[in-house]
């Protein structure tokens, strides 16, 4: 076993103890959260250590690294997962290799990705990224829509071709009436979430929580926890 891959097994094991731990404490079943492993920065050789510990869902957030790394490990039994702010010039590279797009903030998207989607022969599940620090009609400082604008946004991505809503995707903001406090922006999200399902039954996934934070977003109620660096390393500062 290279040094490499007992660190990684070694990480995985200890995110699978937290989940596991902050799954019984909320009185919910393992299985009920699924792990995305965040790989951004790091090589496709990592991708392969972790698919081969038993990793199914991985994450990028930007296309330049995302797109060349899933060709790279095309044959390995992956879900790619795209979680980074999207430009439209991106849109028909991702549509071509991404499962799921968890950053679905405004209707311009929606029509983008829809078309690239048709001309690649492929349905991208779409998650609406949400902005709890946003005012309506504003985007979020990392991106995301404010809540009153989810209705709008599930709406035309069940109207279109080729995509389908998927759920919602937040990350705890810096700012705002939730500045510190993710546990409470996570449970105003399954909030959102529930309204939601109220009019799209299937758009079922919370995407909600990262290294520092999984735990609170387990508690919540998230289906889905996008870990980086507590499964990776620490990554290096750029610049």
């Amino acid at each position: 076993m290279t040094d490499r891959r007992t660190e990684l097994a070694d990480n995985l094991a200890r995110v699978e103890e937290r989940i596991s731990m902050a799954c019984a404490a909320a009185g919910r079943p393992r299985e009920d959260v699924t792990l995305i492993v965040v790989t951004k920065t790091y090589p496709a050789s990592d991708v392969r250590l972790l698919a081969g510990l038993g990793v199914r869902h991985v994450a990028e957030n930007k296309d330049q690294e995302a797109a060349p790394k899933a060709a790279e490990c095309a044959d390995l039994p992956l879900t790619w997962h795209f979680v980074g702010q999207l430009q439209t010039n991106k849109v028909r590279s991702v549509a071509s290799y991404a499962d799921f797009v968890h950053s679905v903030d405004r209707a311009r998207l929606v029509t983008a990705l829809s078309a690239a989607a048709v001309k690649a022969g492929r349905t991208l599940d779409c998650l609406i990224q949400v902005a709890l620090d946003a005012e309506s009609g504003e985007r979020g400082e990392r991106g995301g829509v404010a809540p009153d604008g989810v209705t709008e946004l599930a709406d035309a991505l069940a109207a279109a071709e080729g995509v389908r809503p998927a759920g919602l995707m937040t990350v705890a903001p810096l700012v705002g009436t939730y500045a510190g406090r993710p546990r409470a922006a996570f449970g105003r999200l399954m909030e959102i979430s529930t309204g939601l399902r109220a009019a799209h039954p299937a758009a079922n996934m919370v995407s909600a929580g990262m290294s520092a934070d999984l735990d609170d977003a387990v508690a919540a109620g998230a289906t889905h926890v996008r870990v980086g660096s507590a499964v990776l390393g620490v990554r290096p500062r750029l610049g």
